[in-house]
């Protein structure tokens, strides 16, 4: 998450140096996505029958070599290539097959009662290490543009530590017990489409849910956030990093006061009811009249806004059978991936408009309040075995 962390404040600033302009930077974008989400279902739906740790290590072998593609080229063709095969995350936010095993592993160890406080102190690590990736790299972007290289040099050495970052996780992968691994009978997994038996529908229609916010997601992504900063204060790449330092503290310190709320409302109402308010925050960042007033809203959104994430993984991992967990996280994550991946298409031309620049703002928004009301209709009578 520190390397994700640092590839969502410079990536899009990276093509952008390179000469790219803002269409082909979202085509781009949108086909890492698309990759992404490829490579993501192919390892996460077989990982329970060819094994959890050697998907692991094969997803950080593909992120070490994404990283290196993108360090040692300007060339589109080779940018795209190393993007959609790489697990590059324009989001900032984990792709690639370790989401869907790693929350796997975790449910597979943990007691039904404690599952949502685990995977909550699971996203307060991976938000930190997240936040201290982003403050790191705006300061050393900084610092090393000072020394006298340019942003474009100092972009792509930030890279090629993002491709090293991906063979230390690849090792550290091949360490974990056996006990992480599924047991699953031959016979049974023949007879599964995409790792699911029994969960598919429920899993399907949670897909088709995530698939929608996602897409509303793919508008303002931490890195067009971070370009739309830029763009519309000229803050550099320093401040940049103390802002989604601040963000993603706060989303990880959210993940925490989930726990207590999920015990008493349940997991899907918390989801839900505080979600509604963080998108309704994220619509008036635009609308603030001053760059400290912008942040000041961008982080009070994020106090709330990832509230609904251990809790979504959480209420996923407890309404599949043990056997289905990578299977149906790799699922429901490629949906999310796919969604959004067609978001980027749209917001690239957004952003080209000096009058359109703040409507992915509001598109965002809109399209996760209906999410949110869409979720809470269709699942609020599926209960984990814990409020059973």
């Amino acid at each position: 998450m520190f390397a994700y962390g640092i590839l969502g404040v410079i990536l899009v600033l990276y093509l952008a140096a390179t000469g790219l302009g803002e269409a082909r930077i979202g085509l781009l974008l949108t086909m890492t996505f698309l990759g992404d989400a490829a490579i993501s279902l192919w390892l996460s739906t077989q990982a329970d029958r060819w094994g959890r740790r050697r998907v692991l290590v094969a997803g950080a072998a593909l992120m070490a070599l994404g990283g290196a593609v993108m360090a040692l080229t300007g060339d589109f063709t080779l940018l795209v290539l190393g993007a959609t095969i790489g697990v590059i995350s324009p989001t900032g936010g984990e792709v690639g097959p370790f989401l869907a095993v790693e929350q796997a592993c975790l449910a597979q160890l943990t007691a039904a009662r404690d599952r949502t406080k685990v995977f909550a102190w699971y996203n307060v690590v991976g938000y930190g290490a997240t936040a201290l990736g982003a403050l790191g790299c705006g300061f050393a972007a900084e610092a090393m543009q000072r020394a006298g290289w340019t942003p474009l040099a100092s972009y792509r050495a930030l890279l090629a530590a993002y491709g090293v970052l991906g063979l230390v996780i690849g090792g550290l992968s091949w360490r974990l017990g056996s006990a992480v691994e599924a047991e699953v009978a031959p016979a049974a997994a023949a007879k599964k489409f995409l790792g699911l038996g029994e969960s598919r529908g429920t899993v399907f229609r949670l897909s088709a849910l995530f698939a929608l916010d996602s897409f509303g997601g793919g508008f303002i992504v931490q890195s067009f956030l971070a370009y739309w900063f830029h763009l519309r204060f000229g803050v550099s790449e320093a401040v940049l990093g103390g802002i989604f330092f601040g963000a993603n503290l706060m989303s990880g310190l959210s993940a925490l006061a989930a726990v207590p709320l999920a015990r008493r409302i349940g997991l899907v109402n918390t989801m839900v009811w505080t979600h509604l308010p963080s998108n309704v925050l994220l619509m008036a960042v635009p609308l603030m009249p001053s760059f400290g007033w912008a942040v000041a809203v961008l982080l009070a959104r994020h106090m709330i806004s990832q509230m609904d994430v251990p809790t979504r993984q959480s209420y996923v991992n407890a309404v599949v059978p043990a056997a289905e967990r990578s299977a149906a996280n790799g699922v429901t994550g490629t949906a999310r991936q796919l969604g959004t991946a067609l978001a980027p298409l749209c917001v690239g031309p957004l952003l080209a408009t000096a009058a359109l620049t703040s409507v992915p703002f509001f598109v965002a928004g809109g399209l996760k309040i209906i999410y949110d009301l869409a979720l809470w209709r269709n699942f609020r009578a599926v209960k984990p075995p814990e409020e059973a």
